[in-house]
């Protein structure tokens, strides 16, 4: 099977409900999505809002309240918005890979496996009836004198100590308690929660929903968005060839990778359109083939996307590649074209859809 890189941004964009702004829930969004970057929750909220038929302010914030979604580390150790079942199937593959296990990740955080089992089975058991800010859960740690010297790393924001305990599903973010994080249990917090499968049983799901949102796609790049190619190329590879005929083979311009098959014949028959969209920053589009896609997005202007501090920048999509960045300043949306390129037509249309994300009456455009 044969298809043109516009026939793919267009399907991509159709199943990321770009290309038509969706009416389902927002766990269904973020579940086909494949979850939301929540680093920045108002980045998760605006990934939302831009695919809503109708946005409401909030509305992420809301489905992680009431259980309907889990904000745990996930993909590539990054915060995610996901749905449980979602994040079922992730989180074993990404604890599988074991990092902290190897002795980079020992000698940068100084905890050794024995010590993160330790921590897993103690912050499990201290979580199990709890929701506590990090200051509580550190105070409840650093009582036991066994984690006196990680005391530091355990008060750090970045959470590194804290991570693989979410991978093993033993912590997840609960409900900020003002503007302070707090932590619980995933079987706390999610109803029907059940323990995390093995690897092998959770790795098809993991594939399928991704291969439903970003493919056609290698194992290669399924690795590089969950786990920044962490796992072992034949245990990825493993997974995919045991999903036999469920996956399609398909060659994009002289790249060959993988599509559902169920959805082969969709793709297949895609006419691309011309189309502008703007997506903001951290958006699952960019972030599910990874940067470093030159298809997606040239390799001279990556650094225009991907800036310093992990930041993704929101982003111009100009028939299904990306051509530009934008800000919103105030109730105006600011726009750098790459190579000082014009700004495109039907911009105003994606502006005003900006403008219904940020519940703004009325936005203007102009190039930076």
């Amino acid at each position: 099977m044969r298809v043109t890189w516009d026939q793919v941004f267009a399907w991509r964009l159709a199943r990321q409900f770009v290309t038509r702004p969706a009416a389902s829930s927002v766990p269904e969004l973020v579940g086909r999505l494949c979850g939301v970057q929540a680093q920045v929750t108002s980045a998760a909220e605006t990934a939302v809002a831009l695919r809503s038929a109708a946005p409401e302010d909030g509305a992420l914030v809301r489905e992680l309240s009431n259980g309907a979604l889990i904000k745990t580390w996930a993909m590539r150790g990054t915060l995610h918005a996901m749905t449980p079942a979602g994040a079922a199937a992730v989180l074993p593959l990404i604890a599988s890979a074991r990092t902290w296990e190897k002795p980079s990740w020992q000698r940068t955080f100084g905890a050794t496996p024995a010590e993160v089992a330790a921590l897993t089975e103690v912050v499990g058991a201290i979580l199990a009836d709890a929701e506590l800010t990090r200051e509580e859960l550190v105070e409840e740690l650093l009582s036991d004198k066994a984690f006196h010297k990680l005391g530091e790393e355990l008060r750090s924001g970045w959470g590194a100590l804290l991570k693989p305990l979410a991978w093993q599903g033993a912590l997840c973010h609960g409900p900020a308690r003002g503007n302070k994080v707090t932590f619980t249990s995933p079987a706390r917090l999610i109803p029907d929660w059940q323990a995390l499968p093995e690897p092998d049983a959770a790795a098809p799901a993991a594939i399928t929903a991704y291969l439903g949102a970003h493919g056609p796609a290698t194992p290669e790049t399924f690795d590089a968005w969950l786990s920044r190619n962490s796992l072992r190329k034949t245990t990825v590879r493993g997974w995919f060839a045991e999903l036999g005929d469920t996956l399609t083979p398909v060659e994009v311009e002289g790249r060959t990778g993988y599509v559902l098959t169920e959805h082969a014949d969709e793709l297949a028959a895609t006419e691309p359109t011309a189309s502008v969209h703007l997506l903001g920053p951290f958006d699952q589009y960019v972030l599910g083939p990874g940067t470093g896609d030159t298809e997606l997005l040239p390799k001279a202007h990556r650094a225009s996307v991907s800036r310093t501090a992990g930041w993704i920048a929101p982003i111009v999509v100009v028939d299904g590649r990306i051509a530009g960045t934008w800000e919103l300043e105030g109730a105006e949306v600011v726009v750098s074209m790459f190579d000082g390129a014009a700004l495109p037509k039907k911009l105003d249309v994606a502006a005003d859809r900006v403008a219904r994300a940020a519940g703004l009456d009325s936005i203007r455009v102009r190039a930076a």
